[in-house]
């Protein structure tokens, strides 16, 4: 069988996963060619997992231009993402990154036009994109069965961290050190899927603490609203400091309602919609009839190796991705809007969004913060140290 022959920048907790999945068989398309991480333990468990005579780097551009790879898996800290996909593509690499995309659109911006120029096949890892759950509610919403949105709300608060997670590692929970809290860590998944259903929104107005339920210095408790083009709004909250959390995410649309929680997804239908009812109805106290089903579900959930191998399978085959590359930017966006919002308190058009003005707020952020580095264009390249970590 033809195989991509790939490396792995970054021997972490996910990026020791994806070894794993390799080794056990998931990835049948995938080939383990080389590994890179600064850190000699991780270098040597690979070695006993793997074999040997795997390929081991402690420099990524020397892995990246060896000739034993023809793909590189981005698995470092969200500032270095962008740096070494960008890197790798202009090697001539295939090149599928961790999330988030990066951690400013800025930089995000530059890796996507590298992409687009470079001209190879570029994804991200949004594997919450293969749920079944979260696959069915877009198939719904974008079939139009249910007409237009008109109210999305997401609450999203099982993401509970003691302190002793953020404990756990000097570069956690710091500007310099992830560029961001709830939402750069735990939540890029759910932001990209909110915008993958429910299309991007118009503005952000967000309200957040920073350092609200733990020692630290970036975000831990989020509430934005959004407006739509259509005229629909949302609302999107986020912790990592309520427990027990929740996990409900509800779009209203003009024929019904949509429920995702737990595992199970809840469709509330009518025959006409709101619109329609509203003007003919004569009823002062009428109301709409609903038919309630649970909806039927296919159970695949791919996850982490569905992605993998969508990406295998467009080098080999030119077949789709999961998830395009370019696309992380859209969740992005969003994360940074609301930053920006919190903090200039204000409603953040995201048809302009000023990615320069994001950029030198954050950076002012960076130079405070607790976990030192240079602050410059380069910061991104101060970050090598704490990668596979």
């Amino acid at each position: 069988m033809e195989k991509i022959k790939l490396g792995i920048l970054g021997i972490g907790n996910i990026g020791s996963d994806h070894v794993k999945r390799i080794v056990n068989g998931e990835c049948p398309e995938i080939a383990l060619c080389a590994v890179c991480d600064l850190k000699e333990e991780r270098l040597a468990w690979v070695k006993e997992t793997v074999g040997e005579s795997l390929p081991v780097f402690t420099d990524a551009e020397e892995m990246i231009k060896s000739g034993l790879i023809d793909s590189l898996l981005v698995a470092v800290p969200h500032y270095d993402h962008p740096r070494y996909a960008i890197m790798a593509m202009e090697a001539g690499l295939h090149v599928l990154i961790e999330k988030p995309a990066g951690v400013y659109t800025k930089q995000v911006l530059e890796m996507n036009e590298c992409a687009k120029k470079c001209g190879v096949v570029f994804g991200i890892m949004m594997n919450q994109r293969t749920n079944c759950l979260y696959r069915k509610m877009r198939e719904i919403v974008k079939s139009g069965e249910l007409g237009a949105i008109k109210r999305t709300n997401w609450i999203i608060t099982n993401w509970y961290r003691p302190q002793a997670y953020y404990d756990s590692g000097d570069w956690r929970a710091t500007w310099s050190g992830e560029g961001g809290g709830v939402l750069l860590n735990q939540c890029p998944h759910n932001l990209d899927l909110w915008q993958w259903i429910c299309g991007m929104p118009k503005s952000i107005c967000a309200h957040m603490h920073f350092g609200k339920w733990h020692d630290i210095e970036v975000e831990d408790d989020v509430t934005a609203y959004v407006e739509y083009e259509n005229g629909a709004t949302g609302v999107f909250v986020t912790t990592t400091g309520d427990a027990p959390g929740t996990n409900r995410f509800e779009i209203t649309l003009e024929k019904g309602k949509l429920v995702a929680e737990g595992s199970s997804l809840t469709m509330w239908k009518s025959d006409i919609s709101e619109v329609e009812f509203s003007r003919t109805n004569k009823a002062p106290f009428g109301s709409m009839k609903f038919k309630k089903t649970e909806v039927e579900l296919d159970g695949s959930n791919a996850q982490h190796a569905g992605v993998m191998n969508a990406f295998a399978g467009a080098i080999l085959h030119g077949t789709p991705l999961i998830a395009d590359g370019t696309e992380g930017i859209n969740g992005l966006t969003i994360s940074n809007a609301m930053h920006l919002s919190a903090w200039t308190g204000k409603t953040i058009d995201i048809s302009c969004f000023d990615h320069e003005l994001y950029y030198s707020e954050l950076m002012e952020r960076v130079k405070t913060s607790k976990r030192k580095i240079n602050v410059s264009e380069t910061v991104v390249s101060e970050m090598g140290d704490t990668f596979g970590s």
